[in-house]
């Protein structure tokens, strides 16, 4: 757990808005005459709050922010790995730290101003999953709300965090948890910061193995390793691991494992486009697509129909490179279909920016990738605040554009062909449900997925499908299905 970062600069002041006193939405502004001067506040929790507040605000990405903010601002070292721990935690147990914070404010979160409750949950997670000392985590709080906002809400905030601190983690979760036995999935999601909807998707797919659901939800909130792929033709894993003193992945041949510390960009095969940065289980559903055994001879016209932003392209381009293969790839965004071109620069692929569902492309692909827009589920631990952001309500137009996705792809695909069907969620209605209503409209022939991935032990799922989990592989939770069309 990280302690005190180094730094103690300021990175800037904003007037303080007019409040009143200790509401939480404001308080009596400071009187310049006899106010203590602030402390500078670090650069560490400055970037954490000002991610936190974006992605409150504007819906931003935190894990595409920080390092922004980081590069920008010239954190490194302990500064940065503190501001990381900060803004990365804090996203991914907001649900808990709310509850918390709420009981602690003795009222419901919606009542406390947003710019306020970032502060609180940057403060709460300190109290609550660091080592920081009490002293420092309420004061340089504190101090971050008065130089903001004035002594009103410095006042509240201090009253907040200090009741916080009269407890810890566990001694709050027991006070405010869900009874284990009324309600065993309500209780899990509270104790490891999911909603209780994920918690319970998350039971629905593992089966008669939900109790394994403990272990899936910790994983999701550990530090994931970052997983590189070593480009085939250009680098094996074995020259990519030692170059970056990673360690090569356990499934995938193109894999390798670094412990996640420092950018990736700085990495020069990735600077050298022999390698980029890629989960481990995002290169078995390619590799999947590839050892699937096809009805007739490879003519070499392969399709990922949902390329954006082009890392499976790429891989899939690799491999369609060596084998003599060429490979369109469909992305309707102009801006990730730049992405897609950057990242299969040098390959046989060609980019089109046209929607999948009617995309005017000839048919008669030999192979099809259908990785399709999902929940991301299988990917929290990546994206630590997408827990927070997806609600039931997303998965009916996602569903929609699946089952029109896949079923733009049947058409696609030649007979004796292959599609592969993969979305990063294990939701039963975004993999199973999709997969088996194709297969009854069609008549497509499921293929043994798990068979064509058998160095990932564990990995099968009704109806031939594969699904990998955080908790058993170490991969992001991708599901895959390989289909063939009748001859």
């Amino acid at each position: 757990m990280p302690t005190e970062p180094r730094g103690n600069r300021s990175s800037g002041r904003r007037r303080p808005a007019p409040a009143r006193r200790g509401d939480g939405r404001g308080g009596k502004g400071p009187n310049p005459r006899t106010a203590t001067p602030p402390a500078p506040i670090d650069p560490a929790r400055t970037a954490a709050r000002d991610v936190l507040r974006a992605v409150r605000r504007d819906d931003a990405y935190a894990n595409l922010l920080l390092p922004r903010l980081l590069r920008e601002r010239k954190i490194t070292e302990r500064d940065a790995a503190f501001a990381t721990e900060l803004t990365y935690g804090a996203s991914r147990t907001l649900g808990l730290l709310d509850a918390i914070i709420s009981a602690a404010a003795d009222r419901p979160i919606d009542a406390i101003d947003g710019d306020v409750l970032d502060l609180l949950r940057l403060g709460a997670y300190q109290l609550l999953r660091t080592r920081v000392a009490t002293h420092a985590a309420v004061a340089t709080t504190v101090d971050m709300a008065r130089e903001e906002f004035g002594s009103g809400r410095a006042g509240f905030v201090n009253a907040v965090l200090r009741r916080v601190s009269e407890a810890d983690e566990d001694s709050w979760i027991a006070r405010l948890q869900p009874d284990a036995a009324a309600d065993p999935i309500g209780n899990l999601a509270f104790r490891h910061a999911h909603p209780e909807w994920i918690a319970q998707a998350f039971a629905d797919a593992l089966g008669e193995r939900a109790g394994e659901l403990p272990d899936l939800l910790a994983a999701d909130n550990a530090r994931p390793e970052l997983h590189l792929v070593a480009r085939p033709g250009a680098i094996t894993a074995e020259e990519l691991a030692l170059s970056t003193g990673g360690e090569v992945g356990p499934y995938s041949p193109y894999a390798v494992h670094l412990d996640g510390a420092g950018d990736p960009g700085r990495i020069d095969a990735v600077r050298d486009r022999m390698a980029s940065v890629q989960d481990e289980g995002s290169q078995l559903v390619v590799l999947a697509l590839e050892r699937a055994q096809l009805v007739g001879p490879d003519g070499g016209r392969w399709l990922d129909l949902c390329a954006g932003p082009g890392g499976k392209a790429a891989l899939l381009g690799s491999l369609a490179d060596i084998e003599g293969a060429r490979v369109d790839a469909v992305e309707p965004s102009t801006h990730r279909a730049e992405l897609v071109r950057t990242a299969v620069d040098g390959l046989p692929v060609e980019v089109h920016v046209v929607d999948g569902r009617s995309s005017g492309l000839e048919p008669g692909y030999d192979r099809v990738l259908v990785d399709a827009p999902c929940t991301g589920l299988g990917a929290l631990r990546r994206r630590p605040e997408a827990r927070w952001r997806r609600t039931e309500e997303d998965l009916r137009d996602l569903t929609r554009l699946q089952r029109e996705l896949l079923a733009a792809a049947v058409d696609l695909v030649r007979p004796g062909g292959v599609i592969a069907y993969s979305t990063c969620s294990p939701h039963l209605s975004e993999t199973m449900r999709i997969t088996a209503d194709a297969t009854r409209r069609f008549g497509l022939e499921p293929l043994d997925t798990a068979g064509a991935l058998a160095e990932v032990p564990d990995a099968a799922a009704f109806g031939g499908a594969a699904q990998l989990w955080p908790h058993r592989h170490g991969t992001d939770g991708m599901f895959v299905a390989l289909l063939r069309k009748p001859v």
